[in-house]
């Protein structure tokens, strides 16, 4: 999914960010954030449930017939949504952007970023498929700083993502994230690096 140089990269990036601040910045990519298999089943049933009353009226079909149409239309539909391409294609773009966000906080939790001290960790979730990125902030966070803040560095993201240039949409956004990070949490001696920066990968 991401070669060494681009891991690379996004570790120089947080450790350069991670020296100005006492918070915490973890990145992970996902290859998407839902198999939405579901999806094609629904949209199978609802075509072949449609089928039966215009075939009523426009058709001299037995029932026996027109509940071969039916198997068959659910088939090839569910069939097509067997195509991962298709299957994202059929999920609403608001549905989407929804399951992405809920995928990074599970994520955020499941990383151990709600233990760090001062609870100021950081997560850069970037799901594939979706083409979506989204920054998650600890509690100790967001009493200084709202979600807003975070959009420069998700708008940036989303776009290197789309371009297919993942190195330069991290470093961007983690650059992004550290400055923000460095006004309201700056670095003292005692700091300690909680959280491992390499990529996480899923």
């Amino acid at each position: 999914m991401i070669d060494d140089s681009v891991r690379t990269r996004i570790m120089a990036a947080i450790a350069a960010a991670e020296s100005q601040t006492s918070g915490e910045i973890v990145c992970l990519i996902a290859r998407r954030a839902s198999d939405w298999r579901m999806w094609p089943l629904a949209y199978a049933a609802a075509a072949a449930l449609a089928v039966p009353l215009p075939a009523l009226f426009a058709t001299t079909w037995s029932a026996a017939m027109i509940y071969a149409v039916q198997l068959t239309v659910f088939a090839i539909v569910a069939a097509a949504g067997l195509v991962p391409a298709v299957r994202l294609a059929l999920v609403p773009r608001s549905i989407r952007r929804s399951r992405a966000h809920r995928a990074a906080v599970e994520q955020f939790v499941a990383r151990g970023l709600t233990g760090t001290k001062g609870r100021t960790g950081v997560l850069i979730y970037v799901a594939l498929a979706e083409r979506s990125a989204q920054v998650i902030a600890d509690r100790g966070i967001y009493e200084k700083v709202g979600p807003e803040v975070w959009r420069t560095a998700v708008d940036t993201l989303t776009a290197a993502i789309k371009r297919g240039e993942p190195a330069s949409g991290f470093e961007s956004a983690i650059a992004a994230v550290g400055e923000v990070l460095a006004a309201h949490f700056p670095r003292v001696r005692t700091d300690v690096d909680e959280l491992p920066n390499r990529l996480i990968e899923i």
